[in-house]
């Protein structure tokens, strides 16, 4: 079952229209990834001081499917897809009342401190796999 993270769309996250602003799409399922990772018990920030690894967005293929507007209350599902030594395929799907807005399939990879590609601890593997099993 995906991860679900809820957004309120405010004025600020809108054009001139009203609309959703493209990009902003993007920081909605940063914050929907976020909370996954945080919903399986992941502080990220310790991850960082005791393995020296962190995750980083390495593609992204997106479809804008429709428009959001201001005041509109969404909901970001967050499903992994494939998980391997280094890195990590989700599918995030933004809905509106159950309409598919914006489908994104986001590659992650896990980073030293220096930019290198690294793998994953088995610990960490493991909490990230279990949705999958």
């Amino acid at each position: 079952m995906p991860h679900q993270f809820r957004i309120r769309v405010y004025y600020e996250d809108t054009d001139l229209a009203g609309i959703v602003y493209y990009a902003n799409y993007l920081k909605f399922i940063e914050r929907g990834r976020s909370e996954w990772i945080a919903s399986l018990g992941i502080d990220q920030m310790a991850l960082r001081a005791a393995e020296g690894v962190v995750f980083a967005v390495r593609r992204v293929e997106a479809d804008y499917l429709r428009s959001a507007k201001f005041g509109d209350d969404l909901v970001v599902e967050t499903s992994l897809q494939a998980i391997g030594g280094a890195r990590l395929v989700l599918e995030q799907v933004v809905l509106r009342g159950g309409e598919r807005l914006f489908v994104a399939v986001v590659t992650l990879v896990c980073l030293t401190d220096d930019g290198h590609a690294a793998r994953m601890p088995a610990e960490l593997r493991a909490r990230l796999a279990g949705p999958l099993h």
